[in-house]
């Protein structure tokens, strides 16, 4: 799995947006396979137009710490790709760093809000909002 802080450092080297989706699709065609059981309407997430899955792992660390973990696919290349950097900014964290982790300065470091269509958008945040409604959930656990 892509790490963020590469993503970011891969990203700041492409300047064409066009070059920029390419990477997305590759980012999206690296992420680990989503077993066929995953695909589940649990899964789903809702409110992108794209089918969209997201599955949440839950481990704990060296320290004890419930931290999440996330797998994801999409039947759509770029939102695939969309998908694999929402996993790589919120996978290996806790609970309460998912909660206070704001997606924003990513999101405008790789200038996707004005490069994604309206419905693009809204489908990033509902897998912001899934993810951070299973951080809430692993947390009251």
């Amino acid at each position: 799995m892509a790490r963020i802080d590469d993503i970011l450092a891969d990203f700041a080297f492409i300047d064409d947006w066009e070059e920029r989706y390419r990477f997305l699709i590759e980012l999206g065609r690296a992420l680990e396979p989503l077993p066929e059981a995953a695909r589940s309407d649990a899964n789903k997430v809702r409110g992108c137009a794209s089918q969209v899955w997201l599955e949440t792992r839950i481990g704990r660390d060296a320290e004890g710490r419930t931290i999440l973990d996330f797998r994801g696919d999409s039947d759509a290349h770029i939102v695939k790709g969309l998908v694999a950097i929402i996993v790589a900014l919120y996978s290996g964290r806790t609970a309460s760093e998912i909660a206070g982790l704001d997606p924003e300065p990513v999101f405008r470091a790789l200038s996707l809000r004005e490069h994604l269509t309206p419905q693009r958008s809204n489908g990033v945040n509902s897998m912001v909002e899934r993810i951070r409604r299973d951080a809430r959930a692993a947390a009251a656990a």
